[in-house]
């Protein structure tokens, strides 16, 4: 506990410093700075709210022990009895509280993110299965007040996609979403299916957090720009100009391609921006596997090629096979309510932390 109170202490005295910080003149005329500041101020916060509810659940429960120890006032012992019998439990749940702040943010969890979906095995229903999973990332970016907009996509010939590239910015889009990575398997009976038998498809998705220039340095002769005809819908313009661009990183053999707007400037910001992702993701996924093979993570594998999730459309159930997470409304699911299985993997990534040590 001592241990605990010291780290609380040190983390409210930065707080009251941050404090001062921001409403300094100086800082507020330094952006870049304001900016970092005011985000470890809203980081902060949280956990000297449960510092200052701990601090006076520790001084009310010396001050029962005390009265019981020293009172001859048997009906006043018998109230702060009470009171300690209400305090421990508090005192133990808000240390379990505590103790999840205190495991140190994924740096990567604020940013904005890209998300890839490219169907797998399955054929047409595939195609069809990533535009479900589309759809459903898209309800869910909906609700979160997120900002989507779409990269990159190859439609499915008989629906959905073959592959479909979109960016969402928010608040902490990735630490919600990078638990997504993986191998999603569906099992249904598909429209073209005339026996009624169930099958099984899968689509993969990536989720690639957004770099900077500053973060990922891209020089322009390792990198190849070839242009295009777009294809697909899109009206009079598909097929009349080169709007489309495909971005080939010659070093590491790296190909990206956009060609959802019309203008050819737009489409190649947008595969840069989508390149230096890739580029990122690269190193990212090192460290990914790195960490858990050192905590024998379940949950934040960054092997992209695992088998994470199985919707079963016949019984009505999803399946997340990291943490044994079944549920049964797939329907609801399916139009974008994933916040329970996204909670459910925070929660375990971060009892895995804490089993390891890794906080306190």
């Amino acid at each position: 506990m001592s241990d605990l109170l010291g780290k609380l202490e040190h983390i409210h005295n930065r707080f009251l410093e941050v404090s001062d910080l921001i409403v300094d003149p100086e800082i507020i005329a330094d952006m870049k700075r304001y900016v970092k500041l005011n985000k470890e101020y809203k980081d902060l916060e949280e956990i000297e709210i449960k510092y200052k509810e701990y601090s006076d659940v520790l001084g009310n429960i010396n001050s029962s022990k005390e009265i019981i120890a020293s009172s001859e006032d048997a009906e006043f012992k018998e109230m702060a009895q009470m009171e300690l019998d209400d305090l421990l439990p508090r005192q133990a749940e808000l240390e379990d509280e505590i103790k999840v702040l205190l495991i140190p943010k994924d740096p990567e969890d604020a940013k904005d993110v890209i998300v890839e979906i490219r169907a797998g095995t399955g054929g047409d229903e595939a195609s069809i299965f990533a535009g479900d999973l589309y759809r459903m990332y898209s309800k869910f970016a909906e609700r979160k007040g997120w900002k989507a907009e779409i990269v990159g996509i190859n439609e499915g010939t008989s629906g959905g996609f073959k592959d479909i590239s979109f960016s969402l910015s928010g608040q902490s889009v990735f630490g919600v979403l990078k638990f997504e990575r993986g191998v999603h398997r569906v099992q249904r009976v598909p429209a073209t299916e005339s026996q009624g038998r169930v099958h099984t498809s899968a689509a993969t998705v990536a989720v690639l957090p957004e770099v900077d220039d500053v973060e990922i340095e891209l020089r322009k002769d390792d990198i190849r720009v070839d242009t295009y005809r777009s294809s697909g819908a899109g009206g009079q313009h598909v097929n009349k100009t080169e709007s489309a661009v495909r971005l080939t990183h010659i070093p590491t053999g790296i190909v990206v391609e956009c060609q959802d707007g019309r203008s050819q400037h737009k489409n190649k910001d947008k595969a840069m921006k989508v390149l230096r992702s890739k580029l990122y993701e690269v190193e990212f996924e090192k460290q990914e596997l790195e960490r858990a093979t050192e905590r024998k993570s379940q949950v934040s594998s960054g092997d992209r090629s695992a088998k994470i999730r199985t919707y079963n459309w016949p019984q009505g159930r999803v399946t997340d096979h990291r943490i044994g997470l079944t549920l049964y409304n797939l329907d609801n699911i399916v139009n974008g309510d994933i916040d329970e299985i996204v909670e459910a993997l925070k929660l375990a990534e971060n009892a895995e932390k804490l089993k390891a040590g890794l906080t306190l």
